[in-house]
């Protein structure tokens, strides 16, 4: 839901140079099929029931999830002041890898959170930088900012680089949650499917940009197999360690008596 409200606050924001942009000129704002007023009354409805959602959690979780509104708020802004707007949207976007914990545990393993935070902006930066190559030229012209822009020729080389922080932050999370091997395969899996999008990316073609940036759904839903099926094992190992403490209590006392 609160995704869905930073794609309409962006569409607010971006309301007049969208029409300039070729990719984004028939957008429902940008060519007036909606009014501002009609944005605003959808953009009350997701806040409404985001807020809902969130009140519904512990306290400390609701005083977190609030916290991360200036951050929506704030990224369609960045477009026009910095080169890395896809950096604000990294840390907009996955503030669920704080949440979710917090929501579960009422605080934060800040080792853990952080290591998925930190795995989640890179992701993020891979993806929204391959996104940002289709409008650069648009963007150049009417004065706007984005790593495609700032990385040009040297993309693969930087997107290499947050593959390689999103592994080791993966990697690291995993072993102090002391996750199973499903998961390591799933996150060796989303490493060799980002590879390959890195190596076969051509950033002068926006059909092959569009193509790779909608293959990350991919890489959601095999890190999500991934952590359950980790779970589900680990689990299973935590009962066959129960029940074999159990069994060797018994056979003690039976030795005892």
């Amino acid at each position: 839901v609160m995704r869905g409200a930073g794609c309409t606050i962006n569409d607010m924001w971006d309301r007049n140079i969208d029409k300039f942009v070729q990719r984004t000129k028939d957008r429902p704002l940008s060519s007036g099929q909606v009014t501002m007023f009609d944005a605003l009354v959808f953009l009350a409805g997701q806040l409404g029931t985001g807020l809902l959602i969130l009140l519904e959690l512990n306290w400390y979780s609701v005083l977190l999830g609030a916290s991360s509104m200036g951050l929506v708020t704030l990224y369609p802004v960045m477009k026009r002041f910095t080169y890395y707007p896809q950096l604000v949207l990294g840390l907009a976007f996955n503030w669920g890898a704080l949440l979710g914990w917090s929501a579960t545990h009422g605080i934060c393993n800040w080792n853990v959170c952080l290591s998925l935070y930190a795995a989640g902006i890179s992701w993020t930066m891979i993806y929204d930088t391959i996104y940002a190559h289709q409008d650069k030229y648009d963007d150049i012209i009417i004065g706007m900012k984005s790593t495609a822009i700032k990385f040009g020729e040297r993309t693969p080389v930087c997107l290499s680089c947050f593959a390689t922080t999103m592994g080791l932050s993966l990697v690291y999370a995993g072993w102090l949650v002391n996750q199973t091997w499903p998961y390591y395969s799933a996150v060796a899996a989303v490493l060799a499917h980002i590879s390959h999008q890195i190596y076969t990316l051509d950033i002068h073609d926006r059909e092959d940009c569009a193509k790779k940036f909608l293959s990350n759904r991919w890489v959601g839903l095999i890190l999500f197999l991934g952590c359950v099926g980790g779970t589900y094992l680990k689990e299973e190992d935590e009962v066959v360690d129960v029940t074999k403490i159990i069994q060797d209590a018994a056979a003690a006392n039976v030795l005892k008596t």
